[in-house]
């Protein structure tokens, strides 16, 4: 297959010359360069911070506050100015046109900096939404959904322009992108705001929970891998000088990949208070996902047949290489991990950081910086400063990737099995949680080491592409086109659309989905006759094909719109099923009358508990393993969190989870640990929060929040609203006399006070029965 699609000649036909819009290109490059250091230098400190918690040198500069900074300007500063950089450079000539629009391409690339910019200043000002890989403000996420916008309408322009009928591969994947990603984005990130920057997450507990992680599973698959897929699709054919491996593989592996990544989301929830059958399906699904993802690695590595030798002496088809293996191995590695058996070992360790950094820096970085090596001395008309240079940022690369991921992987098994060690008599080995993290800290430094390894090859890769750039002039790229208007099929559009493979898939579907309302017996038959007529479809397709005519996945090729129909279906089907039985629970039967909301004061320190980033480092759900519910208690329920916007399940345990914490120490306890957590766990790598103590929470603006929290579910009474503050009060003294008795004074409104409040109310869904009392005092009657 060849990598760029070629142009019919026509009797009509004259040479145009185009000239590419590279501007855009090289803009984007030099911001992912220069956020990418920005981002891995973030990164660098946190790991610091886990090693070393001095480093955490000021209340703005926390690992709670600076890890969603790093996460984001990794994900959309780096690697979303990488994928902006080659969609723009390769789409121009992959469809033999110039960009629609070079306005709309200034807005998109001053406009996602400017979102950047303002991620960079409220992540550390404590301006979250608490949802991993989605914890920008509301203000900033309309931003990103209207520049997302302006990227969409450019991009669909182009494609309406182009002067090839056929769209390659590459543009496939770049479809699929930009039409998931708006999909995902905007749900997950619905919200009710409450002041210009804080708002609550319009689902709850369990419903907030499968949102988010079909959010952020699948925004690492259609932010981080399918435009990276099409990126690879394109430069690495360019690279090589050679084809793409197989047309059908490549066919494959998209509709493959981009039916089956929306389902597993729900991996990243086994063993939680999640109803089972989400569960089973994450886990199914995520398994199934090996196939397409190693089809398509193969199909990259195996392009280099015939070019193997090109590997040892030119650096990009070094990058590539190892970038595409390292996809390889984290898909295998993601599938694995998604399985209940090792789920229940891994999750909430540091194995998963090392998973997700296995992505991020050997998938993600090294074709980012193979992209870059490629893209630079072309866009510069110029040669490459030093290979030399690049060659060592390989290694000192994968060096650093491999100390940072083996690290990670010890000490996540490490931590695993260290938290469900139970001896003889039924007890906890390691009772302490602070004996886990005390065995990793060599863990933690080797981690740091990879990391700053890593970092320095990057660094030096930026010096080279300046250097390289600085020999060269900005030079546009220049082409001879046909200028031949696309010509109209003959085929119906109907036929295409309502092909045979549509029709077969759509029945195929609607067996297996019917399955979830069945009996078993009757789910097996369906099961059984679903297999059938798949099998039974292959083979009749492969039979009726003609000889000479195009086949059905040709003429789909040559009509966009179907297309981007077909592609929007494949991924909204999994996204519907899986969503919504959950968000039509009524959440009043899960609640029941075991549940009440947050009194006032505790709904201010559970605000606190998120603008600290505490959720980065504890959990708050228990999964039903023995070892667990020694440590923390019974099992989480649903109706534990059923008004929590947003929920505070967590992904991560670098301290103990939380879920049930609620008169398990004192107020006096709570209030020394976060003053100083040494003085109470010692070996703790936990930062310090002095400040906690003297700052003021703004009781006045309670009840505000509360009627916030009405709007989008939960049952707080009007007389509730009406005293919020009255309420809010009346417990704060309460904590305020229990602490000064106990021979510390802190003041009443301080936000130390209503952030013991909420930590005393985890795992009481009834409420604190110590500050019962003077909350029913001071709620009014009616």
């Amino acid at each position: 297959m060849s990598h760029e699609p070629e142009t019919p000649t026509t009797a009509e036909s004259s040479l145009i010359r185009i000239r590419y819009n590279d501007q855009l290109t090289r803009q984007f490059v030099a911001a992912s360069i220069l956020w990418g250091i920005v981002g891995m230098l973030v990164g660098v400190l946190a790991a610091l911070q886990l090693a070393f918690h001095g480093a955490n040198v000021a209340p703005y500069l926390t690992f709670g506050r600076l890890r969603p900074l790093h996460t984001n300007a990794v994900i959309f500063a780096f690697v979303g100015n990488m994928l902006f950089a080659g969609i723009y450079y390769s789409t121009q000539r992959l469809l033999k046109t110039r960009v629609a629009s070079d306005l709309l391409g200034k807005v998109h690339f001053w406009g996602w900096q400017a979102i950047i910019v303002s991620a960079a200043v409220s992540l550390p000002l404590g301006y979250t939404q608490a949802k991993e890989y989605a914890e920008l403000e509301w203000p900033i996420d309309i931003a990103v959904t209207l520049i997302w916008v302006v990227f969409a309408v450019n991009f669909f322009w182009t494609l309406a322009k182009r002067r090839e009928k056929h769209l390659y591969v590459a543009i496939w994947f770049y479809i699929a992108t930009i039409v998931t990603v708006a999909m995902l984005y905007i749900v997950n990130n619905l919200a009710m705001p409450w002041s210009p920057m804080k708002s609550y997450s319009l689902f709850g507990g369990v419903q907030d929970a499968l949102t988010q992680w079909w959010y952020g599973h699948n925004a690492v698959a259609f932010f981080l891998t399918t435009p990276i897929l099409g990126i690879m699709y394109y430069f690495l054919p360019k690279a090589a000088g050679r084809p793409v491996y197989s047309y059908r593989l490549s066919v494959i592996h998209f509709w493959a990949l981009v039916f089956m990544y929306i389902w597993a989301g729900p991996h990243h929830l086994l063993y939680t208070a999640l109803p089972e059958w989400a569960q089973t399906l994450g886990m199914i699904f995520s398994v199934m996902l090996w196939a397409p993802s190693w089809g398509g690695m193969l199909n990259g590595l195996l392009t280099l047949r015939g070019a193997w030798d090109k590997v040892r002496t030119d650096p990009v088809l070094k990058f590539f290489v190892a970038g595409v293996t390292f996809y390889g191995m984290a898909t295998f590695e993601g599938p694995l991990l998604s399985i209940k058996s090792v789920n229940g070992l891994a999750h909430y360790t540091d194995w998963i950081v090392g998973h997700v950094h296995e992505g991020a820096l050997g998938w993600n970085g090294f074709m980012a910086a193979g992209m870059f090596y490629w893209l630079v001395p072309r866009l510069y008309k110029t040669k490459l400063h030093s290979k030399a240079a690049a060659d060592v940022h390989f290694w000192i690369g994968t060096v650093g990737i491999l100390l940072y991921v083996i690290s990670m992987w010890v000490g996540g098994i490490t931590q695993g099995l260290m938290w469900r060690a139970v001896n003889d008599q039924g007890a906890l080995v390691y009772p302490n949680f602070v004996e886990t993290l005390m065995a990793l800290r060599p863990m933690y430094w080797t981690r740091l080491i990879g990391g700053t390894m890593y970092l320095t090859g990057f660094c030096l890769m930026a010096w080279n592409l300046w250097v390289t750039a600085r020999s060269g002039e900005a030079t546009d790229g220049e082409a001879m086109v046909l200028d031949t208007p696309i010509a109209r099929d003959e085929v119906p559009w109907t036929r295409v659309a309502f092909g045979t493979p549509v029709v077969l898939t759509a029945v195929v579907v609607a067996i297996f989905m019917s399955i979830a309302v069945m009996s078993e017996v009757a789910s097996v038959t369906f099961a059984s006759i679903g297999v059938f007529v798949a099998i039974s479809g292959v083979i009749a397709l492969q039979l009726s094909r003609e000889e000479g005519r195009p086949t059905w996945h040709r003429l789909v090729e040559g009509r966009a719109v179907i297309f981007t129909v077909l592609t929007v279906l494949a991924v909204f089907v999994g996204g519907v099923a899986e969503l919504i039985p959950s968000l039509v629970i009524n959440r009043a039967e899960i609640a029941t009358v075991r549940t009440r909301p947050y009194t006032p004061l505790e709904l201010e320190g559970r605000d606190l508990y998120i603008r600290e980033g505490c959720y980065n480092c504890h959990s708050q759900m228990i999964r039903p393993m023995r070892a667990e519910t020694i440590r923390y208690g019974e099992p989480s329920r649903l109706e534990d969190s059923i008004f929590d916007h947003p929920f505070q399940w967590g992904s991560k345990r670098t301290g103990p989870d939380l879920a049930r914490e609620g008169g398990r120490y004192p107020n006096l306890w709570h209030l020394r640990h976060l003053a100083d957590p040494r003085s109470t766990s010692p070996g703790s790598n936990m930062p310090a929060y002095p400040h906690l103590s003297t700052a003021r929470v703004d009781l006045s603006r309670t009840a505000g929040k509360l009627e916030a929290m009405r709007a989008v579910g939960v049952p707080y009474r009007p007389a509730e609203l009406s005293a919020a503050r009255e309420i809010a009060q009346a417990q704060a003294q309460a904590i305020a006399a229990d602490l000064s008795a106990n021979g510390a004074t802190v003041a009443p409104d301080s936000e130390a006070v209503a952030l013991i409040a909420y930590l005393q109310r985890l795992g009481r869904p009834q409420g604190n029965p110590d500050h019962a009392a003077v909350v029913t005092a001071a709620t009014p009657a009616h």
